[in-house]
Formats: C-alpha cells, sequence, structure tokens
C-alpha cells in the first residue's frame, strides 16, 4: 500500500533507533513496486527509506539486500567504480515485508541529455556499466538471485513474445521481426554476466561528471549484458551512443561481442510487450492502452526497417575440403582472410569448382606424378567429364568458389592463380553437345603427355 512520507518517515525512526527526522525531502517516488521518500535528520543528515509496494516487490528487495552485502564489498576493494545503497536498519510492514533505510548516496539523477559525443560522462557511463559486467558471476548467483545462460535468457524472451501476441494487442510485423531475431542463433552467442536489469536516469546518480552510486538493484541477475544497454538505445542522445559504446568495449576484458547492440535494440522493443503485459497482470487498463499505442507506433517505424541483426547465410563448414577451424569463425562463416581459391573436395560426380585446379608444373604434371590420370575424371584437370556436360558444370558454377560468386577483387586473383578459370569451366562440352578441341585444351592448360584418354584419340585424329 501507499504511505504518506510522514508515515514513511515514522518507520524509519523503527528501523534506525535514535534517528531524529526533522524533515522529508527528495527523492519522493512511487512505482508499481517501490515508493522512496527522502528524509532530513536533526544533524543535517541524508536518509532514504524504500518500502516495497506488494509481497513479490517485497520478495525481490530480500533478495537485492543479500546481494548489497556482496556488492558492497566490491565497491569497498575497489572492483566497482561507483556505490550502492548500505541498508542500515529495516521496519517490519503490518501487510508482510520489511522497508530498509539507508544513507542518502550523493549525487543527483543522471540527465540523459546530458550525454554528448567523445570522452566525458558518455564515456564515464559506458565503464560504469562495463565494471558491472565484469563482476564475477558468484557476487550474483551467492545472493539466490537468478541465473540465465543465453539459451535460458533467449527462451524467457521467447516466451514473453508469445504471451503478448495472446493479447491481441501486438501487430504482426513486430511479432515476425521478434520471432526471426530470437531464431538467428548466431545473436544468441554471449557470455553471461551479472546485469542490473532496470537501469534508468533515476538509478543512476551522477556528481561532477562522475558516475558515484547505482540504486533499485532488486532486479539484478547473471543474463544478457546487452539488457543494460537497452535503455541507452531507445533514449540516449544519438550522438553519445559511439562514446558510450567505446568507452564500454575497452572496459570489458574480453571486449563487447559482436551482437552485443542488435540484442540491445531487441530488448529496448521488447520492453513495450512488458509493460503491456504489465498492464494486462494487473488490470490496469490505461497501461495497456498506453503500451497498444506505443507498440503500434513502432510498428509503423519498422515496418520498412532491415530485420533485427545479421541474416546473412551461415556457411556450413566442409572440414573434408580443407578448411581448418582456424578458417571458420564461431557463426561458421569464412574469415575474410580465407580465399575461395584455396578450398578443394568438391565433389567429382558433381562437376568442380572453377577455383578448384590442380597445380601443375613446368612438365604439366600435379602434385603427384607418379599418380595415374583418371580416365573418367577428367574434372582433375578443372574440365566437367563428358558423361556430365553442362549439367555437371551448371553444379559447379552454383558453388561458392566460381566467378559469379566472388567479387571484382577475388575473380581477378583467382583468374590469374588458376590459368583463365572461366576458360576450364567453358571447354567441357559445347552447347551443341561436342567435345572441346583438343589442341585448344592441350595448350591451354599445358597438360603435355598427361592428355586423358578422350582427348588424346582427338589429337591423333587431328594430327593424322
Amino acid at each position: 500500500m501507499v504511505r504518506s512520507a510522514l508515515a514513511l518517515a515514522a518507520l524509519a525512526t523503527t528501523a534506525v533507533p535514535g534517528l531524529d527526522v526533522v524533515a522529508t525531502r527528495p527523492p519522493q517516488t512511487a512505482n508499481s513496486d517501490y515508493q522512496t521518500t527522502g528524509l532530513l535528520d536533526a544533524g543535517g543528515r541524508h536518509w532514504v527509506i524504500r518500502a516495497p509496494l506488494h509481497p513479490a516487490a517485497g520478495a525481490a528487495l530480500e533478495g537485492e539486500v543479500a546481494l548489497l552485502a556482496n556488492l558492497t564489498k566490491e565497491v569497498d576493494e575497489g572492483r566497482l567504480p561507483f556505490d550502492v545503497p548500505r541498508p542500515v536498519g529495516f521496519a517490519a510492514l503490518p501487510e508482510g515485508g520489511r522497508a530498509m533505510v539507508f544513507r542518502a548516496l550523493v549525487g543527483r539523477p543522471l540527465v540523459l541529455d546530458r550525454l554528448t559525443s567523445g570522452p566525458g560522462l558518455s564515456a564515464e557511463l559506458g565503464r560504469a556499466i562495463a565494471a558491472f559486467h565484469e563482476l564475477d558471476i558468484s557476487v550474483v548467483a551467492d545472493a539466490g538471485l537468478p541465473v540465465y545462460d543465453p539459451d535460458s535468457y533467449r527462451r524467457r524472451c521467447l516466451a514473453e513474445v508469445d504471451e503478448a501476441a495472446r493479447t491481441g494487442r501486438v501487430p504482426s510485423v513486430l511479432l515476425n521481426r521478434w520471432e526471426h531475431a530470437l531464431e538467428d542463433v548466431a545473436l544468441w552467442k554471449f557470455r553471461p554476466t551479472p546485469v542490473h536489469g532496470d537501469l534508468a536516469p533515476e538509478h543512476v546518480l551522477v556528481k561532477d561528471g562522475r558516475i558515484t552510486a547505482v540504486l533499485s538493484l532488486s532486479e539484478v541477475h547473471v543474463g544478457d549484458p546487452a539488457e543494460d544497454l537497452a535503455w541507452l538505445l531507445a533514449a540516449a542522445p544519438e550522438d553519445s551512443l559511439d562514446a558510450i559504446e567505446e568507452a564500454y568495449s575497452l572496459a570489458r576484458t574480453e571486449g563487447a561481442d559482436a551482437t552485443l547492440l542488435n540484442r540491445a535494440l531487441l530488448v529496448s522493443e521488447l520492453a513495450l510487450a512488458r509493460w503491456l503485459l504489465h498492464g494486462v497482470r494487473h488490470d490496469e487498463q490505461p497501461v495497456i492502452e498506453d503500451a497498444t499505442a506505443m507498440l503500434r507506433t513502432l510498428a509503423a517505424d519498422v515496418s520498412d526497417a532491415p530485420g533485427i541483426g545479421s541474416r546473412e547465410p551461415v556457411v556450413v563448414p566442409d572440414y573434408d575440403a580443407g578448411w581448418s577451424d582456424e578458417d571458420v569463425d564461431d557463426t561458421g562463416r569464412l574469415h575474410d582472410t580465407v580465399r575461395v581459391d584455396e578450398t578443394r573436395g568438391v565433389d567429382e560426380t558433381e562437376g568442380v569448382a572453377s577455383a578448384d585446379v590442380v597445380p601443375l608444373d613446368d612438365e604439366g604434371r600435379g602434385d603427384d606424378e607418379d599418380e595415374d590420370v583418371d580416365d573418367e575424371t577428367p574434372a582433375a584437370a578443372g574440365v566437367p567429364g563428358p558423361e556430365r556436360g553442362l549439367a555437371g558444370a551448371g553444379r559447379a558454377a552454383d558453388s561458392p568458389g566460381h566467378p559469379d560468386h566472388l567479387d571484382d577483387a577475388d575473380r581477378g586473383r583467382s583468374a590469374d592463380q588458376s590459368g583463365s578459370v572461366e576458360g576450364h569451366a567453358e571447354g567441357g562440352v559445347t552447347a551443341a553437345g561436342q567435345r572441346p578441341d583438343a589442341g585448344a585444351v592441350t595448350e591451354e592448360l599445358n597438360l603435355g603427355s598427361n592428355l586423358p584418354d578422350f582427348l588424346r584419340e582427338d589429337e591423333d585424329r587431328r594430327s593424322s
């Protein structure tokens, strides 16, 4: 239940024996979960009392109290660059639960409009968030707070989307957008960290350009670090985001993961669905209508926007083709430094990619001069076999190594190293179904005496 500021002041004197409150002062706020009031004592010291408004909030506050004991140690040992509330006393509430009293922390709530590009408060904020994410997860887990791995967090988000969809108030364009992002496996590869979970301007205190304290830690858990950047992506000045991201990434031991901001964008959009669900669960019609209107606005804004995250096709590595583990990144894509013409292993029964040309020495021999040439597989010389005809060449053209799939620079490099790759692809069987001119093929490929039988026969007939 919501109480008057004087009632909360009376509770504070019960929680802290000897506390002589002479006035109430800011902050004096109440949301759906907590009521907070500032107090002034006879000695001029400032205090804050925070009381839960329902049993679930009371349980969350108890978890926060256990966490604050661990965080205080992290602050005192220099692993956190800002302070956190330090409970001094508690007052039992008639309806159950406890109100917490702590000394007011230094600073005033963050004003987002004061975030700018370059070094300064924006970078300070990025470093502060990174410091919290750098804490050992045991700081949170030992307090009995939730721990989510990437997949369990993704499934939690998906369950929220499904629940929001059942209200019938979420536009289909948003449902499709969110579901595609949640099914994009590449987005959900991150190292879980301690997460504040409820960062907002009023929960971050600032003085003299420094982050001095962080408040309201009842939503802390181990999960996706993107959660703590989502509010900034949605509300901070656009020119400050680069400074925040850069400072954050530099302060992280492993740097920021590649899809961090994509997930932060998703979380910022899902916040509207959570606001809708809050209204539905508590039967608050004004909240429902407010969330519905914001969802419609968002749907209009993103209707022509690209999807969240990378939608590029994922290359499934074929380890028989000669790619090593180092050639492929965590998403299954080849590194930029891997050249297509360095791969091998195309199934000879399916045609040969134009980049798969066996290197020849000065005498026209391959790597193993004692190896017999397979009469039925002239593909070893980069020429589709006669029995495959254009069908084999067509499949080769569909392979990743074909020049049609290379950019201009790679196409030129591949042609230089392979000896007119396009000529080889065209040298199998003509459109009329005739075999190529053996002399032309011999001259172009420099095969010498290593001609396949069917080409040698053509050469003999030409000589006679």
